[in-house]
């Protein structure tokens, strides 16, 4: 039986850019992989996103060497781990290779087809904690009430984020609805319709809450991108506010992503190679 690891200990990989080894011991809440442009924090990141969905196909063991990819759990008898990937570069979906998976024509970039996949997401879990406090209700326990009450914080705490996030151009969320839509002056905005920069946050938070604060880990390339200052400093505080069992392993050249008390979680892509 296949053992769910709660977060990852140690990524290796032999012969990257065909000469160097990398080996990087990680953090079990937040992971900053910094370095001048070119060293290769994209190429790090998108092996091992590659090697876990080899894993996570069964194509491949943790121990594997046939990608040269090596994984080191914990606790350290798991075999897989559930994660997720952010990508923030809003490129034309044609240029991302996905042009011929997408019918609806409010579907241009990257980020359009993300919220696509997420608003699936959204759905099903809202239906799996509406499942959930439906049995807490009905099963007669005083102490069950009491859980109940507490499944649907996450989901008011990602609606509350978003609105103050996006105050200042007095958009809100319609909390009436089981979707994904904005208010903005009486007038209603699907997701496709913000900005480049409120689209790619409302990614990266819709991301961590369908997850329902289980143990995962979160790979974001340059998350800093289209976002103002101000939400760089607030991301990665949000992130775990939502699911405090999240790894986020994350690169950056962003002084902002990391001022909010995160300088020790910074990894230098020279430091872990050899």
């Amino acid at each position: 039986m296949k053992k769910q690891a709660n977060y990852i200990k140690r990524i290796e990989i032999k012969g990257i850019w065909g000469r160097k080894n990398i080996a990087w011991n990680l953090r079990p809440d937040v992971n900053i992989l910094s370095g001048i442009n070119g060293i290769g924090k994209s190429t790090i990141v998108n092996k091992s996103v590659h090697f876990l969905h080899l894993l996570s196909g069964g194509e491949l063991s943790c121990n594997s060497i046939s990608e040269n990819v090596k994984f080191v759990f914990s606790p350290e008898d798991a075999s897989y781990i559930h994660f997720d990937v952010v990508r923030s570069f809003d490129r034309p979906l044609l240029n991302a290779g996905l042009a011929e998976k997408v019918a609806d024509s409010n579907i241009h970039t990257e980020l359009d087809w993300q919220l696509y996949q997420l608003q699936r997401r959204y759905l099903d879990y809202q239906v799996n904690i509406g499942n959930r406090i439906i049995e807490l209700l009905t099963s007669g326990k005083p102490e069950d009430q009491q859980k109940a009450a507490q499944i649907s914080i996450p989901k008011r705490k990602f609606q509350d984020m978003i609105d103050e996030l996006f105050s200042e151009t007095q958009k809100t969320i319609n909390r009436k609805r089981n979707e994904i839509i904005i208010e903005q002056d009486g007038e209603q905005l699907l997701p496709y319709q913000l900005s480049s920069g409120e689209k790619q946050v409302l990614v990266i938070l819709l991301t961590v809450l369908v997850q329902d604060e289980q143990p995962y880990a979160l790979f974001m390339d340059e998350p800093e991108i289209s976002l103002h200052v101000e939400w760089q400093q607030k991301l990665i505080k949000l992130i775990r506010e939502l699911n405090p069992n999240v790894q986020i392993i994350l690169t950056t050249h962003s002084p902002a992503v990391i001022m909010d008390g995160w300088m020790d979680a910074v990894t230098e892509v020279s430091d872990i190679t050899e």
